[in-house]
């Protein structure tokens, strides 16, 4: 896998990391006549998950930008054959792909739920022209004395880990602030 095609970004909740990530696949699909896809894993289960999901759809189509959307909670490599090198993939978000593989498919294993994860993440990058990942930085907390919150914590940071390893840029958004981590934008 070419490296420049993976770009991570993470950062807070609320800390702007989503309309940055939608503003640069903006600018990459604009200055490359590509097409713009939008992987959505969130699954609203709640009135404020449903909020987020509106406000997202909602800054999508007020971007003057045409964007496929694909609400696929889990299982991201049942779609990968769906893309090709036109195409410029943002993936919303890892966070919430890792909960839905914990939480709805009840995958147990962390070794499991780390393959699927990466496995998803890889297959779409090796269909794609460019593919932008976001996650939330959850890991700054302390260690919870919680097993599960610590299992999970431990999973995504596994994720974080191998996910920045193969790709050309990493960014932290703070305060809607990109803070460049690794590589740089051309």
């Amino acid at each position: 896998m070419e490296m420049e095609k993976l770009t991570f970004i993470t950062g807070g909740v609320r800390s702007g990391k989503s309309a940055f990530a939608e503003n640069l696949a903006i600018k990459h699909a604009s200055r490359m006549n590509r097409n713009l896809h939008y992987i959505a894993c969130g699954i609203p289960f709640d009135r404020e998950m449903q909020e987020r999901i509106k406000r997202h759809q909602l800054d999508r189509k007020q971007s003057g930008f045409f964007w496929t959307t694909w609400e696929q909670p889990t299982k991201l490599r049942d779609i990968a054959h769906q893309f090709s090198k036109q195409d410029i993939i943002l993936l919303d978000c890892v966070t919430t792909l890792l909960n839905n593989y914990l939480f709805q498919e009840r995958i147990n294993s962390a070794d499991a739920i780390l393959q699927y994860v990466i496995e998803d993440i890889m297959m779409l990058s090796a269909q794609a022209g460019e593919i932008i990942i976001v996650s939330n930085e959850v890991l700054e907390d302390m260690p919870y004395d919680d097993a599960l919150t610590l299992k999970y914590q431990s999973i995504l940071g596994r994720v974080h880990q191998q996910v920045i390893a193969k790709a050309g840029i990493a960014i932290l958004v703070e305060g809607g602030i990109p803070i460049w981590k690794k590589g740089r934008l051309e």
